[in-house]
């Protein structure tokens, strides 16, 4: 088994154990009458604990106790233990130990491999000890300092809700104000509309007259020429008589 198929089925072990940790730190399954019976993805678990031991051994059956296989041999370890109670249903990984033995000829050296021996049982004092999941991270704080920030909280958004009230109290004064003006604008435009609706009746008015005087001229202008003929005439005759 390949080191990334390993790494992968160690993360998805170690998924599995902190979500079984979660849910044992669920009042409701520690008041279940059915919480002794769960096996909280145990089955799962095991499983995949049983190809991670399988492949550990491989992999140092074939390249040695590498860097790569200790770290996984650790891991495993952590994970066992965080079984608790049922960390028995789960087989350790064994210890190889590999010590070169010495022969009888100076010209020859083999390595030999000891007897696989298991490790001794972990005590109390080495064993690691696991925090069990929360959801609440601040389950412990003093109920009287949460009270405190609540309405330091509360006191801070009261301000920012009245400053919030007092800027829009201006922008609705502004805009009344506006609305004002508009209308002032409005009725000034009004005004004006109608200045322009009488000084446009009058010129057509005087343009229709204009029209008329016009018209009136170019029908008598043979008489008028007449006329003026006439009084220069007798102009004339007023001046040689005298």
């Amino acid at each position: 088994m390949s080191l990334a198929k390993l790494t992968s089925i160690s993360t998805q072990t170690l998924s599995l154990l902190l979500e079984r940790q979660r849910l044992q730190t669920f009042p409701a399954f520690s008041a279940s009458p059915d919480a002794a019976s769960d096996p909280l993805h145990l089955p799962q678990i095991r499983k995949n604990m049983g190809q991670l031991r399988a492949g550990i051994l491989d992999m140092e059956a074939k390249e040695g106790s590498t860097q790569s296989a200790q770290l996984l041999r650790n891991q495993y370890g952590r994970m066992r233990a965080m079984l608790g109670n049922d960390a028995g249903l789960v087989e350790p990984l064994i210890c190889r130990l590999d010590n070169p033995e010495s022969s009888t000829s100076a010209t020859s050296r083999v390595e030999s491999e000891l007897p696989l021996i298991p490790p001794p049982p972990p005590s109390k004092d080495t064993e690691p000890t696991y925090t069990p999941y929360t959801d609440d991270p601040q389950g412990d704080a003093d109920p009287g300092i949460m009270l405190q920030t609540q309405r330091r909280l509360m006191d801070e958004q009261d301000e920012h809700l009245d400053r919030l009230s007092q800027s829009v109290g201006r922008q609705h004064h502004i805009s009344l104000q506006i609305n004002d003006e508009l209308d002032v604008h409005t009725g000034l435009l009004q005004e004006l509309d109608t200045d322009l609706d009488q000084t446009g009746n009058r010129l057509t008015s005087a343009r229709r007259r204009l029209d008329r005087v016009a018209r009136g001229a170019k029908e008598n202008s043979s008489a008028m020429a007449i006329g003026l003929l006439i009084l220069i005439l007798l102009l004339l005759i007023i001046i040689f008589k005298t």
